[in-house]
C-alpha cells in the first residue's frame, strides 16, 4: 500500500484545544530550530479551530555532576545567567551569547554520555568565550576558577595576552605557517 503526502498529514489524535474534538488535519508543516523542531499548523475537523503544535525529538535527561557529587539535571538557563553576567557592559549581542550557548549545550550533548561534571561545561564555556570576548571571559573565569589573589588573576591575564598576541601576529603574517 502506498501512502499519500494527504494521507500522512492527515493525523487524527491531535485533540482540538477549542473544541476537545480528537481529529485534526495539518495544513503547514516546516522545520526551525535548525531542523530540530516541527512546526505544524493544524485545523479542527470539527469546528475549524486552527492551532500550531511543535514536534521535537525528546531528549534524554542529561546529569551534571556538581563538585560536592549532587547530581541535577543540566539546565542551559544557568550558563546563560553566568554568560550574561560576565558580558555585562560589553559589546556582545544577546544572538552572541545564545549561539555561545547553543555551541556549549551542542558540545555536552553530542558527547553522547547521560552524564557530564560542571567542570567540563565551565571549560566548553570558557573555550567558546575567549574566542568571543576576552573581558567577559577573564570575568567569567575569575568566578568559575575562583581566583583567591591576584597572582593567579594575573597568571590567567598574561595566557589571554599571549593568545592574542599569537592571533594577531598571525592575522598579520598569515604567509608565514
Amino acid at each position: 500500500m502506498v501512502t499519500t503526502r494527504k494521507e500522512i498529514l492527515e493525523v487524527k489524535a491531535m485533540q482540538c484545544p477549542h473544541c476537545g474534538y480528537n481529529g485534526s488535519k495539518v495544513v503547514d508543516s516546516r522545520p526551525t530550530d535548525d531542523g530540530r523542531v516541527i512546526r505544524r499548523r493544524r485545523e479542527c475537523e470539527h469546528c475549524g479551530f486552527r492551532f500550531t503544535t511543535f514536534e521535537r525529538v525528546e531528549a534524554t535527561p542529561l546529569l551534571v555532576i556538581k563538585k560536592n557529587g549532587n547530581r541535577e539535571e543540566f539546565n542551559r538557563e544557568k550558563i546563560l545567567k553566568g554568560v550574561v553576567r560576565s558580558a555585562e557592559k560589553r559589546p556582545i549581542s544577546m544572538d552572541a551569547i545564545t549561539d555561545l550557548v547553543d555551541r556549549v549545550e551542542n558540545k555536552v550533548r553530542s558527547s553522547g554520555e547521560n552524564e557530564v561534571t560542571s567542570r567540563q561545561i565551565g571549560e566548553y564555556v570558557m573555550e567558546e568565550l575567549v574566542n568571543l570576548d576576552e573581558i567577559a571571559y577573564i570575568r567569567f573565569a575569575s568566578v568559575y576558577r575562583q581566583f583567591k589573589d591576584m597572582s593567579v588573576f594575573y597568571k590567567e591575564l598574561k595566557e589571554v595576552m599571549e593568545k592574542d598576541k599569537k592571533k594577531n601576529a598571525a592575522k598579520q603574517h598569515p604567509e608565514e605557517k
